[in-house]
C-alpha cells in the first residue's frame, strides 16, 4: 500500500505542487458560490423593484424626466452637451455644471429615442428600467458589506431592505442618483471596516462625478474615526485622508471645473440655513407620526439593535459602534429633512445586523442541537414573518408610486409647442418644477425657472420676485411684463394657477393657442 507521504513524494518527483488542483477547485467553488449568491440577491431585488416601479406607467417623481433627457443628449451630442435651457439661473450656459454626470452616463444605454418620435414612451421605459437596476445594485452593495463582515445570512439581511420602509423604497424608485449614493456609502463603510482605506480615494473621486451628496462619504469616515478613537485610543488618519484626497481630485479633475466649485457653494450652502425660497417638499421634515408610519420597521431596527447591544456579553465591537454612530447621524438628518430617508433605513438595518450578529450565531448554534422538525418550524415562522413584512412594505411603496402624476401629463402641450415654436424660443412657465417634463419634450427651448428655484433667486433676485408675482396672479395684464422683462415668446401654465389664468384671460398681449385637461399655452403678442 502506498502511503500519503509516498504519494506526495511521487508528485514532487514529477515537479508538481501537492494537491494544486484540489486547492484551485475549492477556491473556484467558493468564488462560484459567492457569485451565485450575489446574482440571487440582484435578481430578487430587480424583481421587487420592478413590481414597485411598474405600479405607474410614468417615471416616478419629476426629476427623472430631466435626467433621462440629459442622458439622451449625451448620447447624441457627446459627453458634455451644451445646456442652454435655463439662462436666468446659476445654471446658465456659461456656468452650467452637470453634478450628476456619472449618473447620466449610466443612463445613456437606456436613452435612445427622442420623445418627438413616440411621445416619450421609449425614453420613459428606459428610465424605469435603469431605475430598477441601480437600486438593485444598492441592495447588492449592502449584501457585499454584510458578507465582508461575515454576518449570518447576509443575502437575506440585505433583502430585508424591502421590509424597513416604504418611503425608502419609493425614493429608491425615483430616476434619481440617491440609490447610487447608497452604493457609494455601503462600499465606503465596507472599505473602512476592512481596513482597505486606499480604496476610499477612487471611491471619493467617482462619487463626486456621480452626485453632489459626496460629502456624506466624509461623514461615514468621520464616524468611523470617532469610533476607533473611542475603542482603540488612536486616530486612523488614513480613513479620512484618502476619501478627502479622492474628493478633492474629483472636484479639480473635472470637465466642469471651476464651475462645479461655484455651483456647489451656491447650491448647498443655502440649504444649510433657513431659505426664504420654497425649494420643494422633500427639504421639509416629516411629522413624527408620518415617519413612524412610513419607516416604522427602520425605527424598530434601531431599537432592536440597541437592545441587542445590551444583551451581548462582550464589549461593543468597532463595526457595531460605527453602525450606531451612523444611525444617529442619518437619524438626525431625516428628522431635519425627509429627503434623507434614503439613507436612514438602510443604515438602521445594517446597524441591527452588526449589533445582533453574536446573538444570532449563538441562536444558530443552540438551534442546531434541536430536532429537525423543531428547526423546520422555526425557519418557517421566520420566513413567513419576513415575507409578510416585505409584502407590506412593497405593497405600500406600490401605492405611493401609483399616485404619481400621469406619464403624459404635459406631452400634448409640449409636443404642440415644439411643433409651433422654433429652437431657442423662450417659454415663461408659472411653476418651476414643471421644467423637467417641459425639457423632456422640448430641450431646445429656453425656460425661466427650473430644477430648483434658488438657482434663479441667486442669479437675479429682482427678476425672481417679478416672476413670483406674475405666476401668483398679482400682476394685472401680465403679458407686457412677460414680454419686456423676460423676453418670452410663449407662456405655459398648468391649470392650478387659477389667479394667473384669470389675469391672462383678459390680457390682449396673451393669446391662448392650446388647452387640454392639464395645461394651457399662450402666445405672447408683439406690439
Amino acid at each position: 500500500m502506498t502511503s500519503n507521504t509516498d504519494s506526495q513524494a511521487m508528485v514532487a518527483g514529477r515537479g508538481e505542487t501537492p494537491f494544486p488542483r484540489q486547492a484551485a477547485s475549492a477556491l473556484h467553488k467558493r468564488w462560484l458560490a459567492t457569485a451565485l449568491s450575489g446574482l440571487g440577491v440582484f435578481a430578487a431585488a430587480v424583481a421587487l423593484f420592478a413590481a414597485i416601479q411598474w405600479a405607474t406607467p410614468g417615471i416616478v417623481g419629476n426629476d427623472g424626466y430631466y435626467h433621462i433627457k440629459m442622458a439622451y443628449l449625451m448620447r447624441q451630442e457627446g459627453l458634455t452637451p451644451a445646456f442652454e435651457a435655463l439662462p436666468n439661473t446659476i445654471l446658465n450656459a456659461e456656468a452650467y455644471y452637470d453634478h450628476h454626470w456619472l449618473f447620466h452616463l449610466f443612463l445613456v444605454p437606456f436613452a435612445a429615442v427622442d420623445p418627438i418620435v413616440d411621445g416619450g414612451a421609449a425614453l420613459t421605459q428606459g428610465a424605469k428600467l435603469a431605475t430598477v437596476i441601480l437600486p438593485a445594485l444598492a441592495v447588492v452593495a449592502v449584501w457585499w458589506l454584510l458578507r465582508g463582515r461575515a454576518m449570518p445570512f447576509p443575502a437575506l439581511c440585505a433583502l430585508g431592505l424591502f421590509a424597513v420602509s416604504e418611503a425608502f423604497l419609493y425614493r429608491m424608485s425615483m430616476a434619481r442618483a440617491q440609490s447610487g449614493a447608497v452604493i457609494f456609502l455601503a462600499l465606503g463603510l465596507h472599505f473602512l471596516l476592512a481596513g482597505r482605506h486606499r480604496w476610499l480615494a477612487p471611491l471619493g473621486f467617482l462619487f463626486v462625478w456621480f452626485y453632489n451628496a459626496f460629502p456624506l462619504l466624509l461623514v461615514v469616515a468621520g464616524v468611523y474615526v470617532v469610533a476607533v478613537l473611542l475603542l482603540e485610543r488612536r486616530i486612523p488618519w488614513a480613513a479620512v485622508a484618502y476619501p478627502a484626497a479622492g474628493i478633492a481630485l474629483g472636484l479639480i479633475i473635472n470637465p466642469y471645473f471651476p464651475e462645479n466649485i461655484i455651483f456647489i457653494a451656491g447650491h448647498l450652502l443655502p440649504k444649510v440655513g433657513e431659505s426664504v425660497v420654497p425649494v420643494g417638499n422633500e427639504w421639509s421634515p416629516y411629522e413624527t407620526w408620518t415617519l413612524v408610519e412610513n419607516s416604522g420597521m427602520a425605527l424598530a431596527a434601531v431599537l432592536l439593535g440597541a437592545l441587542a447591544l445590551g444583551w451581548r456579553e462582550e464589549r461593543i465591537d468597532l463595526p457595531s459602534l460605527v453602525g450606531l454612530g451612523l444611525v444617529g447621524v442619518f437619524g438626525l438628518m431625516v428628522f431635519k429633512s425627509r429627503r434623507f430617508v434614503e439613507y436612514f433605513p438602510p443604515f438602521a438595518l445594517i446597524f441591527l445586523v452588526l449589533a445582533s450578529a453574536p446573538l444570532v450565531r449563538q441562536w444558530r448554534q443552540s438551534l442546531s442541537l434541536r430536532p429537525l422538525p423543531y428547526r423546520a418550524a422555526v425557519a418557517g415562522v421566520v420566513a413567513v414573518a419576513g415575507l409578510a413584512l416585505v409584502f407590506l412594505s412593497v405593497r405600500d411603496a406600490r401605492s405611493l408610486v401609483a399616485d404619481s402624476k400621469p406619464a403624459d401629463l404635459y406631452a400634448g402641450a409640449m409636443l404642440f409647442l415644439r411643433s409651433e415654436a422654433p429652437a431657442g424660443t423662450t417659454v415663461f412657465q408659472t411653476d418651476w418644477d414643471d421644467f423637467t417634463r417641459q425639457f423632456f419634450y422640448f430641450d431646445d427651448a429656453r425656460y425661466i425657472n427650473g430644477l430648483d428655484p434658488t438657482f434663479m433667486q441667486m442669479y437675479d433676485e429682482g427678476l425672481y420676485e417679478a416672476w413670483v408675482d406674475i405666476t401668483r396672479g398679482r400682476v394685472d395684464s401680465p403679458g407686457t411684463a412677460i414680454r419686456e422683462q423676460f423676453g418670452a415668446d410663449y407662456v405655459f401654465t398648468d391649470l392650478n394657477h387659477e389667479g394667473f389664468i384669470e389675469e391672462a384671460a383678459g390680457d390682449p398681449a396673451l393669446r391662448e393657442i392650446y388647452r387640454d385637461e392639464y395645461a394651457v399655452v399662450y402666445a405672447v403678442e408683439r406690439p
